[in-house]
């Protein structure tokens, strides 16, 4: 079994494993010929599953596989893998294989950086006086600017490696058609809000109770001054739930509820993202649940045009994370069942590879 590869990109492999890491402690990395695949499934909260292409972070030319199967699944520690990805940041190259320290399997990670020193030789001590003089002929030769020094710098991740028959039952949750699909506005805005909404539900207080409700534009929060600052008093210490809903016509709610707690923000014009016509029929299309929910929507007035889902506050603050990898994120609303999140990479070959798929169960209400 061998594997071994130089990085060709490193920052955005670096923003992939930061984002893994808010999700779970491990992660399962499975390698193939073409394609590389991370996926994490907790006991409780978001499963992701992401497939990249090889050129995505690995130089083709240097990707070494070797196996039986012509696979190999590892079980990786993601946060351990994250940080030693962050030290190769700003690096000339990086090499990751994986080997062995007695019988222990590690993913080692080998990183070639240069500085330059002040001084005029490669440690950066300048000349002393006491020697000049003593070898009259060098002085041209020697450089007195500064000169560049190469570190390599050496990380160790311990892993386990996966037989075939300890993942197999591992599959990707399928889904129905989704009732709604929608690009998702700024996630580093989306994010702001959801945290505020969810630090609003968690406040304990005895003071009595405020209902409030306020609407936003796609491009401002909503306001300090309409946002309430009292909850139910005895807060609960469960993660509240955040309803999250949106229509085919271009708008999202997202929104928190209580008998003493009233909130929402609205974002409309956002883009319903057309399926591919060369793969359905006409008819086809039109049975596809989202275009009955189109139908439904009356121009967006009508509430039974709306899908919605109930979320944990703090798991989706932590899905929302993946905004520093990508601003592109496909949102697909199986009414009060589930949220799928596609997540397209930028800057590889071809960006429909390039995916990470977030599944986020709806909680009953």
């Amino acid at each position: 079994m061998r594997f071994k590869t130089q990085l060709t990109n490193i920052q955005t492999f670096t923003k992939l494993t930061a984002s893994l890491t808010s999700l779970g402690k491990v992660c399962w990395l499975r390698l193939e010929d073409s394609i590389v695949r991370f996926t994490i499934i907790p006991d409780q909260g978001t499963q992701v599953w992401a497939q990249l292409p090889v050129d995505a972070i690995f130089e083709p030319n240097t990707y070494t596989l070797e196996s039986n199967s012509g696979v190999i699944n590892l079980e990786v520690p993601i946060g351990a893998l994250h940080r030693a990805l962050r030290s190769a940041n700003g690096a000339n190259s990086a090499q990751i294989r994986l080997t062995k320290k007695g019988s222990v399997p590690l993913l080692a990670l080998t990183i070639l950086s240069s500085s330059w020193t002040t001084g005029s030789n490669a440690i950066g001590i300048s000349n002393d006086e006491e020697f000049e003089g003593l070898f009259p002929d060098e002085g041209d030769r020697r450089g007195t600017g500064p000169r560049e020094r190469e570190t390599v710098i050496s990380q160790e991740v311990p892993v386990k490696v996966l037989h075939e028959s300890a993942v197999e039952g591992l599959h990707e949750p399928t889904c129905r058609d989704p009732d709604v699909h929608i690009i998702l506005p700024s996630l580093l805005q989306l994010k702001s809000i959801s945290e505020r909404f969810t630090k609003l539900a968690t406040i304990d207080t005895k003071t009595p109770s405020t209902t409030t409700t306020t609407t936003t534009n796609p491009t401002q929060p909503p306001p300090s001054s309409a946002v309430p600052t009292t909850t139910a008093p005895g807060g609960s210490t469960a993660s509240p739930k955040l309803e999250l809903s949106a229509n085919m016509h271009g708008s999202l709610k997202l929104g928190i509820a209580s008998d003493s707690l009233r909130i929402s923000s609205v974002w409309t014009n956002l883009v319903n993202p057309a399926l591919d016509p060369a793969q359905l029929s006409q008819t086809e299309m039109q049975e596809l649940p989202s275009e009955r929910m189109r139908r439904l929507g009356e121009e967006g007035d009508g509430e039974e045009g709306w899908a919605r889902v109930r979320i944990d506050g703090r798991d989706w603050g932590r899905v929302l994370s993946v905004g520093r990898l990508s601003p592109k994120v496909v949102a697909c609303f199986i009414n009060e069942t589930a949220l799928v999140l596609y997540v397209y990479l930028p800057g590889s070959w071809n960006g429909e590879d390039s995916c990470l798929t977030y599944y986020i169960n709806s909680y009953s209400t």
